[in-house]
């Protein structure tokens, strides 16, 4: 974030001059100021903090001087110190737009998210095209999960900057989120229903599920008939599964006569693309409907908004979408690809960089994922994440004693941190120590969907001679596995792709 604002410095250091006039106009401190000046442009941020300190000093109370050292201390690293100098200056003068935009960006740094937001407001309220505080200010409403308000941001900067890959990217994501929520509702009110069946069998289409999706729409469709686009759907499971006869049957099942607008409008609405006209109308409805026709109309946005991202010239944000959805369908080196070229665009981007090792980590290029993630720990030592997927990657390749140390703290940070508990438990039992792995295991056995943690529980107990313990654990052991591969045997006669 504080890469980010470098260009802003630079538009705000022009003005240092007048917003300094008030020095004695003493050789001395015009030299000081310029020198100072220069140290800021040339990136010397450091060097720059003791003259603007001395210059403060010489002149006390002059709220330019004051931003200029809290721009120095932001740019510098120096957060904590960079805020009391920035809230001075505001204090001076609450119009001067730099020092709230640097007051925010700052807050932001330090995980100060709610004050971040109130300064960056206040800038937006002296400058409302300014274009860098609207888009933190999106970006940090969306991070609180404050999804409406930075939709409206995000909306607003498309029209300020529509040029702008940041500006689209957050908009569409927006939009995704606010489908989520109404899938989620809906699944609250109707988890049964087509129109819940529906959504979910698209959001597995979409992940290339076609089994799963086309039992899914088969359920949907004998609920609810005429409910439009499920022979659409199903039609494109059997092409993309290699039935394009089976494909041209259904699809020709889809013509139903055009709904009846009266009961229906949202319907109508959909149909027509008048996507806000039908979020509106049902905004303050509860109803299964009102829920899958917002979802709908939602993605129709988000999907809109990525598109007119993908006519940009290419960006960090259209290589992270592209890799999202290459995640969603599993297809982990694909999705390692566009990672690395939205690094390249933004090598700054440690959360760019954290998901491209994750991305390298599930398509098991461990080698790879390592050293990016040790370098993100070294950075940010306290994060639980990232000391458990440091550990995990060690443990995967085989480096249980040097994995053990980084899952522990992990633990510490995170005590139900359950993926923890699990690795930790694995490599207690790699280097030949299965008491200590005994109550990490016990930690995660809710968890246990295949009966591989009751196995291993059970060898645990075994070789710690808990030989009572062994053969119930063993037992229960047995009974999940039972139950889960009867699951599996169910599935697939559900979801086996039959002809129409």
């Amino acid at each position: 974030m504080r890469m980010r604002t470098i260009g802003l410095f630079i538009l705000c250091l022009a003005s240092i001059p007048a917003q300094s006039s008030g020095l004695p106009q003493t050789d001395s401190l015009a030299l000081k100021s310029q020198r100072a000046k220069q140290l800021m442009a040339d990136g010397n941020f450091a060097q720059a903090i003791p003259i603007y300190r001395e210059l403060n000093q010489a002149v006390p109370n002059n709220p330019g001087l004051i931003l200029n050292l809290g721009m120095a201390l932001h740019m510098a690293g120096k957060e904590r110190e960079a805020v009391s100098e920035l809230e001075a200056a505001v204090k001076l003068d609450p119009r001067l737009a730099p020092a709230w935009l640097f007051l925010g960006t700052a807050r932001l740094q330090l995980g100060e998210t709610t004050a971040g937001i109130k300064a960056l407001t206040k800038v937006l309220d002296l400058q409302p095209d300014q274009p860098e505080a609207r888009q933190m200010l999106a970006s940090a409403l969306l991070s609180l999960d404050r999804v409406e308000e930075a939709t409206e941001q995000y909306q607003k900067l498309t029209e300020f900057s529509p040029e702008s890959p940041q500006a689209w990217y957050g908009l569409g994501r927006s939009y995704e989120a606010l489908a989520g929520r109404a899938f989620d509702k809906l699944q609250k009110v109707a988890p049964q229903s087509s129109y819940f069946l529906s959504l979910l069998a698209e959001t597995r289409l979409r992940g290339q599920q076609f089994s799963s999706a086309f039992y899914l729409y088969r359920r949907a469709l004998k609920e609810k008939p005429e409910l439009r686009g499920l022979h659409r759907s199903l039609a494109e499971i059997y092409r993309q599964t290699g039935h394009p006869d089976w494909a041209e049957a259904e699809e020709k099942k889809e013509s139903l006569p055009p709904p009846d607008c009266r009961p229906q409008m949202l319907e109508c609405d959909y149909q027509a693309g008048r996507y806000s006209e039908l979020i509106a109308a049902a905004r303050d409805a509860s109803t299964p409907a009102s829920f899958y026709w917002r979802s709908r109309a939602y993605n129709e946005l988000a999907l809109s908004a990525f598109t007119r991202l993908g006519q940009l010239p290419p960006s960090a944000e259209l290589h992270e979408l592209k890799a999202h959805i290459y995640n969603g369908q599993k297809r982990y080196s694909e999705a390692a690809s566009e990672w690395r070229e939205a690094l390249n665009l933004s090598p700054t981007d440690a959360q760019i960089q954290k998901q491209l090792a994750i991305s390298l980590k599930f398509g098991q290029d461990y080698a790879a994922a390592l050293p990016l993630l040790q370098d993100l720990l070294r950075q940010q030592p306290a994060s639980s994440e990232l000391n458990y997927l440091v550990g995990d990657t060690l443990l995967a390749l085989q480096r249980a004693e040097e994995a053990i140390p980084l899952l522990k703290r992990a633990i510490i940070q995170d005590p139900k941190l359950l993926l923890a508990h699990k690795s930790l438990a694995r490599a207690d039992l790699a280097v030949g120590k299965p008491v200590e792995a005994i109550p990490h295991l016990k930690a995660a056995l809710a968890t246990d969907d295949d009966g591989s943690l009751h196995y291993q529980l059970a060898q645990a107990y075994q070789a710690s001679g808990q030989f009572e313990l062994a053969k119930k654990t063993l037992a229960e052991y047995q009974k999940v596995q039972r139950s889960a591969t009867a699951a599996r045997e169910s599935a697939k006669l559900e979801t086996e792709i039959t002809a129409p």
